[in-house]
């Protein structure tokens, strides 16, 4: 069962990314003049990186419909834009690049909607009941929390986090997305897992 960083089982959304993949796919036309990836290609990596796109986008929004209508765009700008691809080895640092700016821009331009959908979804999850009241109840109070706390880091944590952990990328593919070192990366994630331990810590103290 893939769960995702937060807390969140992606249950539902994992069994329709299948389905879901077929749904977002459209038929771009063929290219007049074929540089950079053949269709064929193009088609073999869309299924490739469809469900780490979701994941990721998915996890970043936290809503299902919008979540697709944000990777559809992300493939379809992607199709366009793929004479200028530098090397096929480059695909998916350039995929996500791609996907970063459509959920930057989908916040920039819905963000009050946005932010009532992603709270929406969230009260969804904090009500799904696991197999007793008193395991609903430490379910909710334990993911609460930590909905809490990852709101509190600074954007480039929860965006990194979001990449390593919904996205499931490398330390290497999180750095070739951001432009950053291996490094970076690596000592941003332990700083926000640190961060987060502590102020649970604090939290359960504070009780």
């Amino acid at each position: 069962m893939r769960t995702t960083f937060a807390g969140r089982t992606n249950n539902a959304a994992a069994a329709a990314v299948t389905r879901d993949q077929a749904r977002v796919r459209r038929s771009p036309p063929a290219p007049a003049s074929a540089r950079g990836l053949q269709l064929s290609e193009f088609a073999e990596l869309y299924d490739q990186y469809f469900p780490k796109v979701f994941a990721y986008v998915y996890g970043r929004v936290q809503h299902k419909e919008a979540s697709l209508d944000i990777v559809s765009d992300v493939f379809e700008k992607a199709f366009v834009k793929k004479q200028s691809l530098r090397s096929p080895e480059a695909f998916g640092s350039w995929l996500f690049t791609i996907a970063r700016n459509e959920v930057a821009s989908h916040w920039r331009k819905e963000k009050p909607a946005a932010k009532a959908l992603q709270d929406a979804a969230w009260h969804n999850e904090l009500n799904q009941r696991p197999a007793s009241p008193e395991d609903t109840l430490l379910h909710r109070e334990r993911l609460s929390h930590l909905v809490s706390l990852l709101r509190l880091l600074p954007p480039r944590e929860q965006e990194i986090i979001s990449l390593k952990f919904d996205a499931e990328l490398t330390n290497r593919e999180i750095s070739n997305i951001l432009n950053t070192s291996e490094v970076n990366v690596r000592v941003t994630i332990f700083r926000a897992l640190r961060k987060l331990r502590e102020r649970m810590a604090q939290q359960q103290e504070a009780r």
